[in-house]
C-alpha cells in the first residue's frame, strides 16, 4: 500500500512552479482585483456591483432592495468571490465619507467616521445614486464591450461608459502585487473643466493641452471630509509626475473660554482617519505624558457635523500644543500619490494629462459606438417608413394584392415583387393596421421620417467630423457639471515650507482690520465707499460684545506685517497668511495665528516691506518712554516670537513706527498734550533695552498716538465722542524730548478725551471706527482746520446715552481714479516714507 503512494509522487522543480504560479497568481489580482480601470476608474468588483443593480432594475427612481439581493445577484452571475468583498465594496461606494460623489445610495446603518463597520447586508438596502447613473447611461446601446461572465452562462461590460471622468473624480486605492495605487478624490466641476479645456485646444487652437493650464483649473484634491491641503508642492509633483506626497492637516480653531482657558476645536479631519482612534491617540498622548497641558477632551460630533474639543490648561499655548498634535497624531498626515491604473489590461503610472487624454479617447469610442447604433436604428426604421409610405401611395393596389393572396407569405412575395420591397418593409405593410389610412395618420408617418432623415444626417455629421464629436462630448459633460458639481471641500492652505506658494500670489493693495479682543481679517479695498462728514457710518464688522476695531491699515499682500504685543514682543506674518473675509464678518482670531501667550494682546500692527541697514523701529509706550532700535534687529522673528522692547511695569507699547533717523516724532496724549522732538535725540539702542523718557506725563495722562512729521501736513486729532479738527503740523515747534509739550486741543464735557491722532493731508481720507463696529469713510479736505488750543466740530454722530464712542481712527489711501500701477506706487511711497 505504502509503495503505491510514493509511486504518485511527481518531483517537481519548486523554482520553476512558483515561478509560474506566482506570476499568474499576480497578474490575476493586478487585472482583476485590485486595479482600477483607466476609463471608469473602477476595479471589476465595483463594476460589477453597479451593473447587477442596473439589471435588478434598481436605479435612483426605485425602491431600495435588499443588500443580499445586490450582493447575490452580483455573486451569483458575475462575481465568483466571497460576498463579504462584495458588500464591502457596495458599502464603500456608500459611504459619504470614503466617495467624494457616492455612486450608491444607501438605506440602513452604513458604519462611520469612527470606523464603525455596516450592519450586516440582510439588514440593509440600496439602489443606484443618480450620479451611477451617468456611469452607466447608454450602456443598453453598444457602447462598450461585452465579455462572457467566469462560466460563460451571462454576459459583463469590461468597462462602463462612464460619462465622467470617475477615476479622478472618486479616486481609488488598491494594492495589488508588486505594486499599489493610490488616487485621491477631485472636484467634479474642476475634472470636466480640465476635460472641456483640453477638448477647446483641440477644436478650437488645434493643439494638445500643456500640463500647466490644467494645473490651473485642478487646484489639487478634493476630499469627501475636507480639511486643508498644506502648500502645492506635493499636488504639483503628483500632477507632473503621477508620484507625490500631500500634506493635509484637519481644519481647527482655537476658542478662548469664558473662565480664560482656550480650546482646540477640531471640525474636519484629513482623508480616511478614523475619528475614534484619533481622540483615543491623544488620549494616550496624555496618559504617556508626551503632551502635557489638555485637561479635557471631548466627542462633539452630531448631525450637524464634526466637532472634537480639546480643553486646555490656563497657562498652555494653544498654538504649541495644536503644533505637538500635528506632530504626534493624525490632526497632519501625509497622503502617498499614486497614480496607477490599467491601460489596455496592463498597469501604467500617469500624469493628469495622460489620465483625461486617455479618459477622452474613451468617451470618443462610446460616443461614436452610440452614434453607429442610433444611426443604425434610425436607418431601419426610416427603411420601414419608405415602405409604409409606398404602400399609402398605392393602398387600393396593395389591398387588392392582400385580399387575393392565399396566405401572409405569398402576400409579402408578391408586394416584394410589385413594389421592390426588402423582407423587412413588405412585413410591416402586412401588419399594417386599419387606422393608419387615416389623413392623421399618414401626416404622422411624413413627419416622423422627416424628422428621421434630419437624424440620420445629424448622426453621420458626428461620425465624419472628429471635432463635431469632441463638441457633442463637451455639450453632455458641461450638463453633468450642472447637475452634480458642487463647491470645493477642501481647501488649499499655506506651506511655509514651500516657497513657490508664494509666486502663486498676485501682488493686491488689501485691508487689514484687527479688533481690541483679537480676531484679524483682510479685505479687498473695495469693501468701503466714501461719506460726508457727520454721517452715521456703514455697517462694519461683526464685533462681540464689547469688542471694536483697533487697527485698521492698508498694505499689499506680500509684505510682512509684524504684530508688537503689550508685553514689548514682536510676532510676524505675510500679508497672504491672514485669512480673507468680508466686511461684516468678524475674521479669524488672531491666537489662530500667532503663538500668542496667555494674557499678551496685539497692540500696534506695522506692514514692512524689506529689512534694509539704515532704517530704525521707533517704539511709543502708554508711559511716554520712547526707544530707537536698528530694523536689522528684528529681521529673524520666530514662530514662538522675539522681545522686541524691556517694559517697565504696568507700561504697554503703543505705537511703531518705521523710520530713517532723520524724522521728527509726534506724541499726543489724551489730554490734549502734544510733543515734537527730533528723533536724534534718541540714541539707537539694543532689542532688549528699556528706551527713554519721550515725555513729560501728568498723574492719570497716557500717550494715545505717535506719528512722524513726515507723514502729513496736518494733525488730525479725534476725541471720544466724535469730535474733530485739522492743526497744521507747523503749529508745533520742535522741542527737547522729555517735556511736557504743548497743549493741542481743548478737552470739554461734550468732546471727552482724546482717542487718535494722524498726520494727514487734504486729499487723505480717514476712516473712525466706533465701540459698536460702525465705520465712517470721509474726506479730510472736509474737515475744519483749527488752531492748537480748540475742540474742532462734529465727525461722527455718537450715542452718548448707549455708551457708544469712537475706538480708533484710521488713515486710508486714496485709489479712485487711478491705475493699479499708481496705487502700488503710491502705496510704496508711503510705506517708504514710513521706513
Amino acid at each position: 500500500m505504502e509503495d503505491n503512494i510514493f509511486d504518485k509522487v511527481h518531483e517537481v522543480d519548486l523554482k520553476k512552479t512558483m515561478e509560474t504560479s506566482y506570476i499568474d497568481y499576480a497578474m490575476s489580482v493586478i487585472a482583476a482585483r485590485a486595479l482600477p480601470d483607466v476609463r471608469d476608474g473602477l476595479k471589476p468588483v465595483q463594476r460589477r456591483v453597479l451593473y447587477s443593480m442596473i439589471e435588478l432594475n434598481n436605479g435612483p427612481d426605485k425602491p431600495h432592495r435588499k443588500c443580499a439581493r445586490i450582493v447575490g445577484d452580483t455573486m451569483g452571475k458575475y462575481h465568483p468571490h466571497g460576498d463579504s468583498s462584495i458588500y464591502g465594496a457596495l458599502v464603500n461606494m456608500a459611504q459619504e465619507w470614503s466617495t467624494r460623489y457616492p455612486l450608491v445610495d444607501g438605506h440602513g446603518n452604513f458604519g462611520s467616521v469612527d470606523g464603525d463597520g455596516a450592519a450586516a447586508m440582510r439588514y440593509t438596502e440600496a439602489r443606484l445614486s443618480k450620479i451611477s447613473m451617468e456611469m452607466l447611461a447608454d450602456i443598453n446601446k453598444d457602447t462598450v464591450d461585452f465579455v462572457p461572465n467566469f462560466d460563460e452562462t451571462e454576459k459583463e461590460p469590461a468597462v462602463l461608459p462612464s460619462r465622467y471622468p470617475n477615476l479622478l473624480v472618486n479616486g481609488t486605492s488598491g494594492i495589488a502585487v508588486g505594486m499599489a495605487t493610490n488616487i485621491p478624490p477631485h472636484n467634479l466641476r474642476e475634472v470636466i473643466k480640465a476635460v472641456v479645456k483640453i477638448i477647446d485646444n483641440r477644436v478650437i487652437e488645434d493643439r494638445d493641452t500643456e500640463i500647466e493650464e490644467l494645473l490651473q483649473i485642478i487646484k489639487g484634491p478634493d476630499f469627501p471630509t475636507g480639511a486643508m491641503i498644506l502648500g502645492t508642492r506635493g499636488i504639483e509633483e503628483a500632477y507632473r509626475t503621477g508620484r507625490g506626497k500631500i500634506r493635509v492637516r484637519a481644519v481647527t480653531d482655537i476658542e478662548t473660554m469664558a473662565n480664560g482657558k482656550s480650546r482646540i476645536i477640531v471640525t474636519e479631519l484629513p482623508f480616511m482617519v478614523n475619528k475614534a482612534r484619533l481622540i483615543e491617540k491623544i488620549a494616550e498622548l496624555v496618559k504617556e505624558k508626551k503632551v502635557d497641558g489638555i485637561t479635557d477632551l471631548r466627542d462633539e460630533s452630531d448631525r450637524e457635523g464634526m466637532r472634537i474639543c480639546i480643553e486646555l490648561r490656563k497657562d498652555v499655548n494653544a498654538n504649541v500644543m495644536l503644533n505637538q498634535l500635528y506632530k504626534h497624531t493624525q490632526l497632519q498626515d501625509t497622503f502617498g500619490v499614486i497614480m496607477l491604473a490599467l491601460v489596455n489590461n496592463q498597469p501604467k503610472v500617469m500624469n493628469l494629462s495622460q489620465i483625461l487624454q486617455l479618459y477622452i479617447k474613451h468617451q470618443e469610442e462610446v460616443v461614436t459606438r452610440r452614434t453607429k447604433y442610433e444611426l443604425n436604428k434610425a436607418e431601419e426604421r426610416a427603411h420601414i417608413l419608405e415602405g409604409l409610405l409606398i404602400a399609402l401611395d398605392n393602398i387600393d393596389e396593395v389591398i387588392q394584392i392582400i385580399r387575393s393572396s392565399q396566405n401572409t407569405a405569398i402576400a409579402k412575395e408578391r408586394l416584394m415583387e410589385r413594389f421592390s420591397l426588402s423582407d423587412a418593409q413588405s412585413q410591416a405593410i402586412v401588419d399594417m393596421r386599419l387606422r393608419t389610412l387615416t389623413g392623421l395618420e399618414r401626416e404622422k408617418l411624413e413627419a416622423e421620417y422627416r424628422e428621421l432623415m434630419e437624424k440620420i444626417a445629424y448622426l453621420k455629421s458626428i461620425l465624419a467630423d472628429e471635432k463635431k464629436l469632441l463638441g457633442v462630448i463637451k455639450e453632455e459633460i458641461m450638463i453633468i457639471s450642472e447637475k452634480y458639481g458642487d463647491e470645493r471641500r477642501t481647501s488649499i492652505g499655506f506651506d511655509e515650507f514651500d516657497i513657490s506658494m508664494e509666486d502663486l500670489i498676485p501682488v493686491e493693495n488689501t485691508v487689514i482690520a484687527m479688533t481690541k479682543l483679537g480676531y484679524i481679517k483682510r479685505m479687498t479695498i473695495d469693501n468701503f465707499r466714501s461719506q460726508n462728514r457727520g454721517g452715521k457710518g456703514i455697517r462694519g464688522m461683526q464685533t462681540i460684545d464689547e469688542d471694536y476695531i483697533e487697527d485698521l491699515l492698508m498694505t499689499t499682500t506680500h509684505h510682512y506685517i509684524m504684530f508688537f504685543t503689550n508685553k514689548g514682543k514682536v510676532y510676524r506674518l505675510k500679508a497672504y497668511e491672514i485669512p480673507e473675509a468680508s466686511r461684516t464678518a468678524r475674521g479669524t482670531a488672531i491666537i489662530n495665528l500667532l503663538q500668542l501667550t496667555p494674557g499678551e494682546n496685539i497692540t500696534a500692527v506695522i506692514p514692512i516691506r524689506e529689512y534694509k541697514v539704515g532704517r530704525y523701529l521707533f517704539m511709543a509706550t502708554k508711559n511716554g518712554i520712547v526707544k530707537k532700535t536698528p530694523i536689522t534687529d528684528y529681521e529673524n522673528v520666530r514662530k514662538t516670537g522675539l522681545a522686541a522692547i524691556n517694559l517697565r511695569e504696568e507700561d504697554e507699547l503703543i505705537e511703531v513706527k518705521s523710520t530713517n533717523n532723520e524724522k521728527d516724532i509726534i506724541l499726543v496724549t489724551k489730554y490734549g498734550q502734544c510733543i515734537r522732538f527730533d528723533e536724534k535725540d534718541v540714541r539707537p539702542t539694543g532689542r532688549a533695552s528699556m528706551g527713554v523718557i519721550g515725555m513729560n506725563l501728568s498723574d492719570g495722562d497716557e500717550v494715545v498716538g505717535m506719528q512722524l512729521n513726515t507723514q502729513g501736513e496736518y494733525l488730525l486729532i479725534v476725541s471720544e465722542f466724535g469730535m474733530g479738527k485739522l492743526t497744521r503740523v507747523d503749529e508745533f515747534n520742535s522741542q527737547n524730548r522729555g517735556g511736557k509739550g504743548v497743549k493741542c486741543y481743548k478737552i470739554m464735557e461734550k468732546t471727552g478725551n482724546v482717542v487718535g491722532v494722524k498726520a494727514v493731508n487734504e486729499d487723505n481720507e480717514i476712516m473712525l471706527i466706533t465701540t459698536e463696529g460702525t465705520i465712517i469713510r470721509m474726506a479730510c479736505k472736509g474737515i475744519s482746520k483749527l488752531g492748537r488750543v480748540t475742540s474742532g466740530v462734529k465727525l461722527i454722530n455718537i450715542d452718548q446715552e448707549k455708551d457708544v464712542s469712537v475706538a480708533s481712527i484710521a488713515k486710508v489711501r486714496e485709489t479712485s481714479d487711478k491705475t493699479e500701477e499708481d496705487v502700488l506706487k503710491q502705496l510704496e511711497d508711503e510705506l517708504n516714507k514710513e521706513v
